[in-house]
């Protein structure tokens, strides 16, 4: 399959945290068609493995949940209140359709009085999510016997090509990863290595990593990279905060992320001419799945990978494919690279 529709087909999907099973059934057929072993856990990470000579254990993280929304109130007027799951900025909701995951799909929007009858003091002001409604058309009785208190909310959103061969859509953080980790295995396809790689689509990260907790203890690799998306430039953005879309992979460095196997992505970029970005944390929390597979058992040499992402927690988040392209050569080439060394050597500080 083609790195791009896959992209675009897993994005399209419903997946919100802890209520992945949509996106992960297009996930784990993905990577079973294209030649891995594939299973999935009881924390429901998709997990795909692609065999090597069995020397040792090198597992990428990809989070495969998505931000999104929770019905808590169905109200007397047939409007629905709702809270969130995960960060979602409440600024780019209002005047959003959605679906509600109801008994079957109800479709919504999300309202908002007209400017013609808003105080003019209150028009500058940015709505909270607790004072948004969802109209469904429905009044509340046949409302009731279609939706239920705790359903699950998405945003009704189709992925969509821009120009520059960006895509554009919801979920594309972490899906963005997901894709480039699809990348990379049919980057691998004809090839031999040392390694046993594992492909891990993670549920949960979105409230806490828990699915990376689990599987990662479950693999106990001996190299734990994870893969998350970053923060691409645009113009409101200060430069010390964010990475060139295009541009290539973020590699970061800091105290979550063990040196070694920050050098080891290093050279090889460095030796196969791939693009890539620097980037600092000054923390050992870096708000991925990094934190968690670092600390797994007696703790894992661990990585970090960022995809650039304009726009990220909002349903128009775009991506470069030549960035998931790079990002998928980058991986394969520290994977080969790995052939014939001695891994303890290797990491050894």
């Amino acid at each position: 399959m083609d790195t791009k529709k896959f992209l675009m087909s897993i994005c399209d999907a419903s997946g919100v945290a802890g209520y992945e099973e949509e996106a992960a059934g297009l996930i784990k057929s993905a990577f079973a068609e294209a030649g891995c072993e594939t299973s999935i856990d009881k924390l429901g990470n998709v997990i795909a493995l692609k065999k090597g000579r069995g020397k040792f254990k090198v597992a990428f993280f990809a989070h495969m949940d998505e931000i999104g929304l929770v019905v808590i109130n169905l109200d007397k007027n047939g409007f629905i209140r709702f809270s969130q799951i995960g960060g979602y900025d409440q600024r780019t909701l209002l005047g959003q359709e959605v679906i509600i995951h109801g008994r079957e799909k109800v479709y919504g929007v999300i309202g908002i009085k007209p400017p013609h009858l808003t105080p003019s003091g209150d028009a500058m002001k940015s709505v909270k999510m607790s004072d948004m409604l969802i109209d469904t058309g429905y009044g509340e009785e046949k409302l009731k016997e279609l939706v239920n208190v705790g359903d699950i909310i998405t945003i009704k959103r189709k992925t969509i090509e821009l120009k520059g061969d960006v895509v554009s859509g919801k979920a594309i953080d972490d899906r963005g990863c997901v894709a480039v980790m699809f990348e990379c295995l049919k980057n691998l396809k004809d090839f031999n290595h040392d390694a046993d790689i594992y492909f891990v689509s993670t549920t949960r990260e979105e409230v806490g990593s828990q699915g990376a907790i689990v599987a990662a203890y479950g693999i106990e690799p001996d190299i734990g990279v994870a893969l998350d998306v970053d923060f691409a430039k645009t113009p409101e953005l200060k430069p010390t905060r964010t990475c060139e879309m295009g541009k290539g992979t973020v590699i970061q460095m800091g105290p979550n992320i063990h040196p070694k196997v920050f050098e080891l992505f290093k050279n090889a970029a460095k030796d196969n001419g791939i693009p890539y970005q620097v980037d600092v944390m000054t923390t050992g929390q870096s708000g991925t799945d990094a934190r968690v597979v670092q600390i797994s058992r007696e703790g894992v040499a661990s990585g970090l990978l960022g995809l650039p992402l304009k726009y990220m927690h909002t349903s128009v988040e775009c991506v470069a494919m030549k960035d998931v392209t790079n990002m998928g050569k980058l991986m394969s080439a520290m994977i080969m690279g790995l052939n014939g060394k001695d891994l303890e050597e290797q990491l050894c500080l």
